[in-house]
């Protein structure tokens, strides 16, 4: 049984030093270009999710699903976000695409995360991907507004709906 144990120990180490070699001496390509492999993609998404239901604070969205907070919700995800999440009139962002991760596509998929995390990834952005910590530059009253908007994607107004379809920076 001793030996049995080392054999398990020596192992780990031996595979330990073999995957810290590849990384070091640059095997593993991480070109943007190229598709995460799946084992890449599991270990990814398994750690950001556990972080974010970890460390996302078990709040309340303080904004009401009003037209007004809704359309100051859909200016800033058109001004700040739709480059890299996409908008009605352009689903799949080749920006947003272009990442590695992709960015995801708000206008095709919806987010299925609570409330309270994507506030907790709009403000503290997520390492080694393109998404900046916005809380650096936004008031969390703004990421709320942003958050209500993406929660109710499904059901926004035609004036909403409509406001999406502007130019950035165009506000009234």
């Amino acid at each position: 049984m001793k030996n049995f144990v080392a054999g398990i120990a020596a192992a780990l180490i031996v595979f330990t030093i073999a995957g810290w070699l590849y990384l070091e001496l640059g095997f593993a390509d991480l070109r943007a270009n190229l598709p995460q492999s799946w084992l890449e993609s599991k270990l990814a998404t398994t750690a950001l999710n556990a972080s974010v239901v970890r460390h996302a604070q078990p709040q309340q969205n303080p904004i009401a699903p009003t037209e007004a907070n809704l359309l100051d919700g859909a200016r800033l995800y058109r001004d700040k976000c739709a480059d890299c999440h996409g908008r009605p009139d352009n689903p799949v962002s080749d920006y947003g695409a272009s990442f590695n991760p992709r960015a995801p596509q708000f206008m095709q998929a919806h987010s299925r995360l609570r409330e309270n995390q994507t506030f907790y990834l709009i403000k503290y952005g997520v390492r080694q991907s393109a998404m900046p910590a916005w809380g650096n530059i936004m008031a969390d009253s703004e990421i709320w507004q942003v958050v209500t908007f993406l929660s109710h994607l499904d059901d926004l107004p035609p004036s909403i709906q409509q406001e999406l379809h502007q130019p950035a920076g165009t506000n009234p």
